[in-house]
């Protein structure tokens, strides 16, 4: 079967993970993947290292940078443009099913509807506000789609007062774990960070919505307790938010965290990077759906700490895999996280609950079956 899978972003965080894996799962089945990007990244790279054709469309992604009126006529003018070469893409490539990764892509559920052919969306989002969003996007979802793959429990129940339960497939994100295995001293070495040292660090995309502001400011609350710590910071900034960086370098400097804080940027080698932690921190703002990185960060073996909402609250077992944490309360974060610097027993412990819980529930096996059921 010819496969179109369309994709709004280059990047390879979370969901471009996903999807790299998704299409590994449908080519080993003899399917003929096609994916279209708006742009070339490190994506377009990997894809094209397992052979699989990529095409670039200006699909209209929706963004909040598009929220004023200009950026609305932008995207209606982008969304009627992609419209068009997508279902001629369709016709000239025989088509039989299109596949929309998350919920920022709508072009392929209109020409899917329009064409007569099956449309699956796969969705890694929870969204709350603005009401007229959630409810405008839920009613999309559900009329232009066949199926709908949901990452979790959270997204299925955030969705399902606007699309059919019927439709719903919910399907845990799984990964290889293999790198994540391996012992490295990669992350410890390249720092400089000496054995008594305790590493805490968070991964994520340099967003508002991210939490790398709590992250400093849970780090501040930290640095007064203990003194051999150091706090990591992986990830780069979406296109618009580079601005955060700023914000981010005047509480570092307020707080005298400097010395003590290692902003990463974007790293490819994450599964060694994340071995010369002690604890991974998931301090988003807003529900994280199914945090990949809560997954690495347990099959690594390391103790997670994530803010109590979203994906998070199925993927952590409190006090056995991870503890969970308060939102805008860093001074109760850090006691709570305080605790597990001083119980290293307890941290062991917690990661080996985890690696035993990632390579059990949220296989890579697990995930390929069910994506393979999908298409029946």
């Amino acid at each position: 079967m010819n496969i179109l899978i369309l994709h709004g972003s280059s990047d390879l965080y979370g969901a471009s993970k996903i999807l790299l894996l998704t299409v590994e799962v449908y080519k080993k089945q003899g399917h003929t993947p096609i994916v279209v990007l708006s742009e070339k990244g490190l994506l377009s790279e990997a894809l094209a290292e397992l052979g699989i054709e990529v095409i670039y469309i200006r699909l209209g992604i929706l963004r909040r940078k598009y929220k004023s009126i200009n950026g609305i006529f932008n995207r209606l003018f982008r969304l009627r443009k992609a419209y068009h070469n997508i279902k001629g893409l369709v016709k000239e490539r025989k088509i039989q099913l299109i596949y929309s990764n998350t919920t920022a892509v709508l072009v392929g559920g209109f020409v899917a509807k329009k064409m007569g052919i099956q449309h699956i969306w796969h969705v890694h989002e929870i969204i709350e506000k603005p009401f007229w969003l959630y409810q405008c996007m839920g009613r999309l979802v559900n009329h232009y789609s066949d199926k709908v793959i949901v990452v979790s429990s959270s997204v299925k129940e955030s969705w399902l007062r606007f699309i059919s339960p019927k439709k719903l497939h919910l399907i845990f994100n799984g990964i290889d774990y293999t790198p994540y295995l391996k012992q490295s001293d990669k992350l410890r070495t390249e720092l400089a960070i000496s054995p008594e040292t305790m590493v805490i660090g968070m991964i994520g995309r340099v967003h508002y919505w991210k939490g790398q502001d709590y992250f400093l400011q849970i780090a501040a609350k930290l640095s007064h307790q203990f003194s051999k710590l150091r706090f990591v910071m992986i990830g780069d900034a979406f296109p618009g938010y580079e601005y955060i960086y700023s914000e981010l370098a005047v509480f570092k400097k307020a707080e005298k965290l400097e010395k003590i804080v290692s902003d990463l940027g974007y790293r490819t080698d994450i599964a060694e990077l994340i071995q010369g932690f002690d604890i991974l921190v998931l301090p988003s703002q807003l529900p994280d759906p199914f945090p990949t990185v809560i997954l690495e960060a347990m099959a690594a073996g390391k103790p997670v700490a994530a803010t109590s909402q979203g994906g998070a609250l199925e993927m952590v077992d409190e006090n056995i895999t991870g503890l969970l944490i308060p939102l805008n309360d860093p001074q109760q974060a850090s006691l709570i996280i305080g605790e597990l610097i001083e119980d290293s027993k307890k941290r062991e412990e917690m990661g080996t609950a985890g690696r035993l819980k990632a390579l059990s529930e949220y296989s890579f096996e697990a995930f390929e079956n069910k994506m393979i059921k999908v298409l029946e």
